[in-house]
Order: structure tokens, then C-alpha cells, then sequence
């Protein structure tokens, strides 16, 4: 017998939480963006449109865990000649790395910053690195069928050369084509399990 559930949300430490359970990432309400500087002086963006993930959230919030994949063949960046170069063994190497992956391992609450650092593990073309993410717990909400929904902002950056992403052109005016840094953007909506 399915237990009724009075609140999407508990109070932990003074702060509104969603309330704990096993939350899995609605894609079509979820987005995974990136940009990385061109030529210098301005950004290039993009998204992948497939991707699924899991976030565990404990009685006590520091041991929860978050888990995501994500299909590297649906990189998209609205440019078809680029997204075939980012999809290519310069980059992503995508017949050979399908997938790429993050596995935390662990969480705290940065009161200063009101948001919550999540460190772990994020593999690309096989090389796993440590890269820590800044995460907003934006709340917590009944759907139409009272199934319980969490959304989340998540930003994140790391250097591509760590991964093995190293193709670059370099400008006659100096500089090179592709900056180095990758930043992450995602925001996620995630339901939780009965």
C-alpha cells in the first residue's frame, strides 16, 4: 500500500528540500548545454538531446549522489559541418566513445554561496578526471498526478586538454581557434520514484 505524501518538500538545516527518494531525470523537461571561446572573442554553444540520469536524495542530504550519461552522438550545435568535426576522433571520437559519464562522490551544502558543491567523477573518451559541480536546488512540487518533481541549475567548468581534447588551430593574428576552457550549463527536472 503506497504511503500518501503530505509535502514534495522537507525542511533540513533551515533549508527547503525535496523530500528523499530516488529521482530520475526527465529528458524532455532536462537540458545539457556547453560553450567554449572561439577564435577569442566570443562562444560557441551547444546541447546534447539525449541523455538519462539518477539522483539519490539521503535523509541527510551530504550523502546523496547524483549519476548521469550522456549519448555524445546527439551533440548538437546548429551547424552541421562542426557538429561532424566535434563528433570526430579530434574530439569526442564518438564511434569509439558513445558515452560519456559523471559519478559523484561527494556532497556539501557552501553556505556562502547558497548552493551545493558535488564532486566526482566525469569521463570523457575514457579518461576520467575529477570535476566538481555547483548545484541549485530550485524546489520541489506535485505534478498533475502528484508524482513528486525536483529541479535543479547545474554549472560546471573544466579544462578539455585534461580529456584528451586537444585539436586546436592556431591564428595568425596569435591565439588559437578553440579556447580550452568547456563550460557545463544544465538544468534538470527530475521525478521521483514510487
Amino acid at each position: 500500500m503506497a504511503v500518501e505524501i503530505s509535502s514534495p518538500t522537507r525542511k533540513v538545516h533551515g533549508l527547503d528540500l525535496p523530500i528523499t527518494g530516488v529521482y530520475v531525470i526527465d529528458r524532455v523537461h532536462s537540458n545539457v548545454e556547453f560553450s567554449v571561446r572561439h577564435l577569442m572573442v566570443s562562444k560557441v554553444r551547444g546541447r546534447f538531446t539525449s541523455f538519462d540520469g539518477m539522483i539519490v536524495i539521503d535523509e541527510e542530504p551530504t550523502a546523496s549522489s547524483v549519476s548521469v550519461d550522456i549519448d555524445t552522438r546527439s551533440l548538437e550545435t546548429g551547424e552541421p559541418q562542426r557538429d561532424a568535426h566535434l563528433k570526430s576522433a579530434d574530439f569526442l571520437d564518438v564511434e569509439h566513445f558513445p558515452t560519456m559519464s559523471y559519478r559523484s562522490q561527494s556532497v556539501r551544502y557552501d553556505p556562502s554561496e547558497k548552493y551545493w558543491d558535488v564532486s566526482g567523477l566525469l569521463t570523457i573518451r575514457g579518461i576520467t578526471r575529477p570535476v566538481s559541480l555547483e548545484v541549485e536546488v530550485l524546489g520541489a512540487v506535485f505534478d498533475l498526478s502528484h508524482a513528486v518533481r525536483a529541479g535543479f541549475h547545474v554549472e560546471s567548468s573544466f579544462d578539455r586538454h585534461d580529456f584528451g581534447l586537444t585539436w586546436n588551430q592556431p591564428l595568425e593574428s596569435g591565439g588559437v581557434l578553440i579556447g580550452r576552457k568547456i563550460e557545463l550549463h544544465m538544468d534538470v527536472e527530475a521525478v521521483r520514484q514510487p
